[in-house]
């Protein structure tokens, strides 16, 4: 499985022949520049992630966005071809200056990255997203570190969720893991799930470019076939990838 990581500073007009006429049309709709680059990043970065995997120019990788609860254009994005089930699965995130894509092959994968120097209220966070163990495990840690702790529990939980498909759907406080000082497990699951999952591993990540400083990341993966799952980690500026993308035309 392969997570790349680009900057925001990677947006730039070129990328927009890589979009679908539906993402550009959001993209056009966004109205705070930050949140317009971030989208574009985002979109074609998976597009050229998964074209290169698929062997299709980056704007002909079919993609559906469709809600499983309401079957509007917001859920996570799919491969909608003949036979992609479980193909591909990918995953996008992103906060503040940093954009994430997680790809993994014959697996459900979610991913998530918080801003490390972000502004929260630990506090009254904790009280929306942890069940009551893990609010308990979190005021074990001195005062000082427990935004990094608490950083820690939610990028997992959002990427379990994010894997699942349902986003934040369903209340963080009813998926319960380990601290965040221990290995990733979950302990129990929503109630609103029509069964328990299959086998999910919970990888912790620094999700850090060279324009950005390191931040808090995690990918969850739900039904791997084998006991351990590689993680490589990738950085757009390594390869250029965003840099001069190729156009193709029909």
């Amino acid at each position: 499985m392969d997570v790349w990581w680009a900057g925001l500073n990677a947006a730039h007009e070129g990328l927009l022949p890589l979009l679908d006429p539906v993402e550009r049309g959001r993209h056009e709709a966004t109205v705070r520049p930050a949140d317009r680059a971030r989208f574009l990043v985002g979109c074609a970065l998976s597009r050229l992630v998964l074209g290169e995997l698929l062997g299709l120019p980056p704007a002909r990788v079919p993609l559906r966005r469709v809600c499983p609860r309401c079957g509007g254009p917001h859920g996570k994005p799919r491969l909608d071809t003949p036979g992609s089930a479980g193909l591909y699965d990918f995953s996008v995130t992103h906060s503040g200056e940093i954009i994430g894509v997680a790809v993994c092959r014959g697996a459900e994968v979610g991913l998530d990255v918080e801003e490390a120097d972000g502004p929260v209220d630990v506090a009254l966070a904790a009280r929306t997203a942890l069940a009551a163990p893990e609010l308990a495990a979190l005021n074990t840690f001195p005062p000082p570190d427990r935004k990094a702790a608490f950083l820690r529990t939610w990028t997992r939980k959002e990427a379990v969720l994010k894997a699942l498909g349902v986003g934040l759907a369903l209340p963080l406080r009813d998926l319960r893991l380990s601290p965040p000082d221990t290995r990733p497990t979950v302990l129990s699951w929503p109630d609103g799930l029509p069964s328990p999952p299959p086998a999910t591993t919970i990888t912790d990540l620094v999700a850090e470019t060279p324009a950005t400083g390191p931040h808090p990341a995690a990918v969850a993966v739900i039904g791997h076939p084998g006991t351990r799952l590689a993680v490589r980690t990738r950085h757009v500026e390594e390869t250029r990838l965003l840099s001069a993308p190729r156009v193709h035309r029909a």
